[in-house]
């Protein structure tokens, strides 16, 4: 089994708050190189409080807004089906992205990042300019980066193509490389398994320039568990949660697999 020699403390002792495969390591020792993941059942606030001060190095997250879709107001449709009703099999539990609620939120993402570390949150048209100004408030806003999804989506007006991705920091630290751009063409999923599942290739974005070997990556909306899949994929620990019990069976199976057989059985060509 590979191992590597990590000079700084990169994994949390399970009684700091993280489950499944995780243990101490002190300054200068050598570890094997398998990425631990925990993924756990709760909404996104709850499971931020859960997490001790400063444990986790990188946040990639996409939340489940709520904003857009009560505006346009959905009831009935193909890929939301009974848009709104309890028990509707077509579409998840959306966060309520009140500016309230959404301070709470970044609150405690500010409070578990560790300094000098990165930030990526995924916004709709919608929630971007309604919620976005609020980053700035709780990190140091770098840049907004355009996910170029190459394949046209719905829309009532234009016809959507791309999404966008607001990349900050707390405190100062540079982007490991230099050559990273900030528009990603990067093909959403056409059939996907799961309700707006993202690539695992757009979190693999995310970490390139922000994460090294051992970093903990943390995703408070981990839905299918693309970004676990990711982190993994990075050499990182992962530790993530989701308030539908179906996605965090499906974002746990999937890391499972691909730990067991290097496979994704949710994007196989990964």
């Amino acid at each position: 089994m590979d191992v590597m020699t990590l000079r700084m403390p990169v994994r949390v002792r399970r009684d700091a708050g993280f489950g499944v495969g995780c243990r101490a390591v002190t300054q200068a020792v050598s570890i094997d190189a398998t990425a631990a993941y925990d993924i756990r059942a709760a909404d996104c606030i709850s499971f931020l409080r859960s997490l001790p001060d400063s444990s986790v190095d990188v946040i990639t997250t996409d939340p489940a807004y709520s904003g857009m879709n009560q505006h346009m107001r959905f009831g009935h449709g193909r890929i939301v089906g009974a848009y709104g009703k309890p028990g509707n099999a077509r579409w998840f539990t959306e966060f309520s992205d009140d500016p309230a609620t959404y301070r709470a939120f970044l609150g405690e993402c500010r409070r578990v990042l560790r300094d000098g570390r990165h930030i990526y949150i995924m916004f709709d048209s919608f929630s971007l300019l309604s919620l976005g100004a609020l980053v700035r408030d709780f990190f140091d806003v770098k840049c907004v980066i355009v996910w170029d999804k190459v394949h046209l989506g719905m829309g009532h007006y234009f016809r959507r193509r791309h999404e966008h991705i607001v990349f900050a920091t707390k405190g100062r630290r540079k982007l490991s490389r230099r050559d990273l751009q900030d528009v990603w063409s990067v093909s959403r999923l056409r059939r996907a398994a799961y309700p707006t599942q993202k690539p695992v290739e757009l979190f693999e974005r995310m970490l390139e320039g922000s994460a090294e070997p051992g970093f903990m990556v943390c995703d408070p909306f981990c839905g299918s568990g693309s970004a676990a899949i990711a982190a993994l994929r990075h050499g990182c620990d992962f530790v993530g949660a989701d308030i539908a019990p179906g996605a965090v069976e499906m974002a746990r199976a999937r890391c499972a697999a691909w730990s067991a057989t290097g496979s994704d059985p949710l994007e196989p060509a990964v």
